[in-house]
């Protein structure tokens, strides 16, 4: 089984800098597209950065400019640093894996979530 832990929310200020972590586990696995997704209650999860194992991203819109995604492909872990919080940042962050592996095929894991409440 794969599994996904998710480490840093909590309250940041506006216009301060916060980084999540997810680290991504499981045995004869191979990770490809790890991102960061977020929800608000009452809205569809939306995407905020992903990045494949040879380091091309994708983004937002609305983080552009604001955010790294760090990889380390060897210990399967992905971070989303963002500086320059905005109150409308303000969600629950999932971390997201897409997978293969020889003998399950294809495949797709969520974290918990983190929440991240960003004060003015």
């Amino acid at each position: 089984q794969v599994q996904l832990v998710e480490s840093g929310g909590g309250l940041v200020q506006a216009g301060g800098s916060l980084r999540l972590s997810c680290a991504a586990s499981g045995s004869s696995f191979r990770f490809n597209v790890i991102g960061w997704y977020r929800q608000v209650p009452g809205n569809q999860r939306e995407l905020v950065a992903r990045i494949t194992p040879g380091g091309a991203t994708n983004d937002a819109d609305s983080v552009m400019g604001r955010f790294t995604i760090p990889r380390d492909n060897a210990k399967n872990t992905v971070d989303l640093q963002m500086s320059n919080w905005k109150t409308e940042d303000t969600a629950v962050y999932y971390c997201n894996v897409r997978v293969s592996s020889m003998f399950r095929g294809e495949g797709e894991y969520w974290g918990q979530g983190t929440q991240v409440t960003v004060s003015s």
